[in-house]
């Protein structure tokens, strides 16, 4: 095997041909064609990319910086996470032509539909929450805190991407278009809260409710024939809803 690759993908393509080759080396060659590997472009060489957007979120950025980045994720039209929401969307609806309730017992399509429902509607939700948060982020305090306050929050990101494992060159941002009447009411604390310390109290979302029942009501809230469904078929039983996130009264986009 060569010591240098151009690309990571290259490398570990590589060293699976070989394991492949000393697993099989008493068998004789085949005419099978070599081991495909999908390339992944680096973050620097995209900075429109989730990767790429990962990259350029550093602790150093800017409360506007950020705030687009926000606003490029959840975009509408070309955003990560719309485009993720409706990928589960199809997968939920290629579920939904297999669906059979002909046997009141067992039903794992109905299970798995359940499942794909469910995220469905937390991304929307999340889509709900970033629209919000965008907002804050862009009048947070551009200078870091006294470090005794970061102690009282838990660390979110806990994996590396593989250009940070490896080093690559660091992403620059784009060059802004942003409206400056976007910019100002960015800046602008969102209407209907007040200011002063905020509540350092974190708590997760429906910390009381069990994924299951999340999972359930998530369904129902999509389907008419779950929301319906007799007790003696696998259908989520009636349960209450999780609570609803409280979002600010209004909300200027």
């Amino acid at each position: 095997m060569p010591e240098y690759y151009s690309s990571i993908g290259e490398a570990v393509g590589a060293a699976m041909q070989h394991n492949i080759r000393l697993a099989h080396r008493n068998v004789a060659p085949s005419s099978d064609k070599p081991l495909q590997v999908r390339h992944l472009p680096s973050a620097s060489s995209d900075p429109y990319s989730v990767r790429g957007m990962i990259a350029r979120l550093t602790e150093d950025a800017t409360p506007d910086e950020v705030a687009g980045i926000i606003e490029e994720v959840n975009g509408a039209l070309v955003g990560a996470l719309p485009q993720l929401t409706e990928l589960v969307a199809a997968a939920a609806d290629w579920t939904r032509l297999r669906l059979s309730f002909e046997d009141p017992h067992r039903n794992p399509t109905f299970e798995t539909w359940t499942r794909l429902a469910a995220a469905y509607g937390m991304l929307q939700d999340v889509r709900e929450q970033l629209e919000v948060a965008e907002d804050g982020v862009a009048a947070c305090p551009a200078e870091r805190t006294d470090p005794r306050y970061h102690e009282r929050v838990n660390v979110l990101r806990t994996r590396e991407l593989l250009d940070d494992v490896f080093g690559a060159s660091p992403v620059t941002a784009p060059p802004s278009a942003q409206d400056p009447d976007t910019d100002r009411r960015r800046a602008a604390p969102p209407p209907g809260t007040a200011e002063g310390p905020a509540n350092l109290s974190v708590h997760s979302v429906g910390e009381n409710v069990g994924s299951e029942a999340r999972r359930q009501a998530a369904a129902r809230q999509v389907s008419p024939v779950a929301a319906k469904a007799k007790p003696d078929t696998t259908a989520p039983s009636p349960i209450a809803p999780p609570p609803p996130v409280a979002h600010p009264a209004t909300h200027q986009r």
